[in-house]
């Protein structure tokens, strides 16, 4: 539009100069016509002159100011003056047109294209407009579905039809993919939960025979210690089959269903239940009641694995302190010096001691399970009381 607005604006004025001169061309030619048979005619000043002159001109063209008295200004003309022998006396002859301003004609040029740019704008606005909401509605009805879209319900994503080969593409290819993503999700939860009942089974069964050898009197001390020994490593196999079997539940967002849970009593049933396997003593204190929204079998192995770390990391008989604060609850148990990887406290297999019954993954599920509900855990070492200290703040 620019560009053809300059264009129009030089042909328009080289059209409208060529038109004047045209017409001043002939206009003098019809008043030398009119001086062969009248050669009084003294023209009509400021449009039309004629003076009789004692020799020749050129024939000149050119732009000029003259003084209009009845528009009380001065206007641009273009005229046209030269002589011309008639019956043996010279005669200039001077023919002026008055000629439009290129300020004029180029204001007028950018008023029609503003208005005829406006014009399209808001008619192509509209148009696109009310086009694109119609093509676009299967689109964002079908991104809405995706939103509200989940692996556990058993109904296939069914999405809104559509025209549109772009999007009647897209939705074949999703719904193909969203199908192929249940699948896979029903099969992965199936084999979680088969592979935690199928080894529990024989474990439990291992155990048993394990005992029913133990408790034979033949046996000699180092066989009762070797059998033992198969009996612990058996039930740490255990554990880590069921705390590998819960990372692999959260990992598939299986654990969906919330409720409120009270934090101070829950953790005080936590800490009754290790009260009757432990000598250590637990105290308890409580600045404030916290709730939070929580699967409550998760709160309570979030709690349970914090306290067992606790417990089976502990330096000497120094009582365990679980303190509820802000928000925050901290389990503080002794110890000798700073873990020398602090960064790497929560990261699955880690360990610096070599407890037996440790298997590396206990405080692994505790940031599982922070991640999961946007807690933030965090440890820290206290060099004047010699203590390790597991914060989680239960900021949601």
């Amino acid at each position: 539009m620019i560009f053809s607005g300059v264009a129009l604006y030089f042909y328009t004025k080289t059209l409208l100069q060529n038109e004047i001169e045209e017409e001043l061309y002939s206009n003098k030619d019809r008043i030398e016509h009119l001086l062969l048979n009248d050669n009084t005619i003294k023209g009509v000043p400021p449009i039309m002159t004629v003076k009789k002159v004692s020799s020749s001109e050129t024939e000149e063209l050119k732009d000029t100011l003259l003084y209009d008295p009845f528009q009380d200004e001065e206007e641009l003309f273009r005229q046209l003056s030269g002589t011309k022998n008639i019956n043996g006396q010279e005669y200039r002859v001077t023919i002026r047109i008055m000629v439009i301003e290129s300020e004029d004609i180029l204001k007028a040029i950018l008023v029609t294209f503003s208005i005829v740019i406006l014009l399209a704008f808001l008619f192509l606005f509209v148009l696109n407009k009310s086009r694109n909401e119609k093509l676009w509605k299967p689109f964002f009805n079908n991104l809405e579905k995706l939103k509200n879209f989940s692996l556990k319900s058993d109904k296939p994503l069914d999405l809104m039809e559509t025209d549109i080969k772009e999007f009647d593409d897209l939705n074949t290819e999703m719904t193909l993919l969203t199908s192929k993503v249940q699948t896979d999700y029903r099969n992965l939860k199936q084999f979680t939960e088969d592979i935690s009942h199928e080894m529990q089974t024989p474990l439990a069964i291992m155990q048993a025979k394990i005992e029913t050898v133990i408790d034979d009197q033949n046996i000699t001390q180092e066989q009762f210690d070797q059998w033992s020994s198969l009996q612990n490593d058996i039930q740490r196999l255990k554990q880590l089959n069921k705390r590998l079997i819960i990372l692999a539940k959260i990992d598939n967002n299986q654990f969906s269903d919330t409720e409120c849970v009270s934090v101070n009593d829950l953790l005080q049933r936590v800490i009754a239940d290790f009260s009757e396997i432990i000598e250590t003593p637990i105290n308890y204190f409580e600045d404030t009641q916290i709730n939070i929204d929580i699967e409550r079998s998760l709160a309570s192995v979030l709690f349970n694995n914090l306290i067992s770390n606790a417990v089976k990391h502990k330096f000497d008989s120094t009582p365990i302190d679980i303190q509820v604060i802000a928000n925050k609850v901290q389990v503080k148990n002794s110890g000798s010096k700073a873990l020398s990887k602090p960064e790497m406290v929560f990261e699955r297999f880690y360990r610096e001691s070599n407890k037996p019954d440790s298997t590396g993954l206990g405080l692994s599920i505790v940031k599982k399970i922070c991640d999961h509900y946007s807690f933030v855990p965090s440890y820290q070492f206290n060099e004047i009381k010699k203590q390790h200290i597991f914060e989680i703040d239960l900021q949601q």
